[in-house]
Parts: structure tokens; C-alpha cells; sequence
């Protein structure tokens, strides 16, 4: 398996500022959106896809009790790091602003990367058999052909989870958007 591409200290303190930067995201996503009717109706479809794949994720996912290898596991180990990805991807697609896109990109490989290596880390430790997944299932990019067993997800580790908030925040970003169209 694959280790650290960033040196573990760089990825804790990554860690711990992914929420601040959070905020410092919404912020410059806020002011630099400029988006048109067409731009809204191309990438907020692509955003809805990316925050669906989250929450289909969110509930095969209960941390650090088992290994989540149900659902969309069964195709990509990452799939709520991949439906963040495409949730931003459609936010940008739909505020139409090539800064905020390379300012997305940077955010994601500067933090959400060094963020999964840990994470990878941390299952190798709990789970002795991640390794054999690891193997058999791709870290970002997903396979059509399904690894393993299917399980049906579980709304009760959707809320868990609290994946609700990822909701929250595209409907909040989406109401931005529109009225950055619209007014």
C-alpha cells in the first residue's frame, strides 16, 4: 500500500484547520461567484451527484467501529472525499469563476489529500484487513465492476453522521448562486 506523499506532521495541522478554512473558502466563494441561469443549471446537477454519492457513503459509514466496504466502498475507498470533490466541482461550475476553481483545486490538494492519507493510516491501524481492500478497491477514481459484498445503507448512520450538514451547506451555497443570478 501506498504511504504518505506529505510528511505526517503536515497532514495532523491540515487536519485541524479544514473547518477554519472552511470558512475562508465560503468566504471568497461568496465574493468571487458570478453565476447565470445556464451556469446554475450545469453545475448544480453536478454538485447534487457529488453530495448524493456522500450521503449514499454516510450511511454504509460507522467510524472506527467497522471497515465500510458496502455500497459505494465497494467501488472507491473515498467516495465522500470523491462526492466533496464533485460537490465543489459543480459549485464552481455554477458560480463561473476560474479563481475560485484554481483556489478549490489548491484547497483540495493541499489539504483534503494530506487529510486522506491520514484517515488511510488510521484504518490500516483498526482494520488489519484495509490492506487487502486497499488492494483491491481504487483510492479516488472508482471501478464500474463492484469489490465485496452488498449491504444496504443506513439511515441511521446517515444522521449519525451527521451528513445532513453537507445538505445544509449546497442548499446554502445554491441560495447564494441563485440570488447572485437572479437579483
Amino acid at each position: 500500500m501506498r504511504r504518505y506523499w506529505f510528511p505526517k506532521a503536515y497532514a495532523d495541522v491540515v487536519a485541524r484547520m479544514r473547518v477554519p478554512g472552511g470558512f475562508v473558502l465560503a468566504a471568497a466563494f461568496i465574493w468571487l461567484a458570478d453565476p447565470t441561469p445556464r451556469s446554475l443549471a450545469v453545475g448544480l446537477p453536478v454538485a447534487l451527484a457529488g453530495l448524493l454519492l456522500r450521503g449514499w457513503a454516510a450511511g454504509h459509514l460507522a467510524k472506527n467501529q467497522w471497515l465500510a466496504s458496502g455500497g459505494p466502498y465497494r467501488h472507491v475507498r473515498n467516495p465522500l472525499y470523491l462526492g466533496t470533490l464533485l460537490a465543489a466541482a459543480g459549485l464552481v461550475i455554477a458560480a463561473r469563476d476560474a479563481w475560485l476553481a484554481l483556489l478549490f483545486l489548491l484547497v483540495f490538494g493541499l489539504v483534503y489529500l494530506p487529510v486522506i492519507e491520514l484517515e488511510e493510516q488510521h484504518l490500516l491501524t483498526l482494520f488489519p484487513e484495509y490492506e487487502e481492500y486497499a488492494a483491491r478497491v481504487p483510492w479516488l477514481w472508482p471501478r464500474l465492476r463492484p469489490w465485496g459484498t452488498p449491504q444496504r445503507a443506513r439511515w441511521k448512520l446517515y444522521r449519525e453522521n451527521e451528513e445532513y450538514q453537507a445538505a445544509l451547506g449546497l442548499l446554502a451555497a445554491a441560495t447564494v448562486l441563485f440570488w447572485k443570478a437572479f437579483r
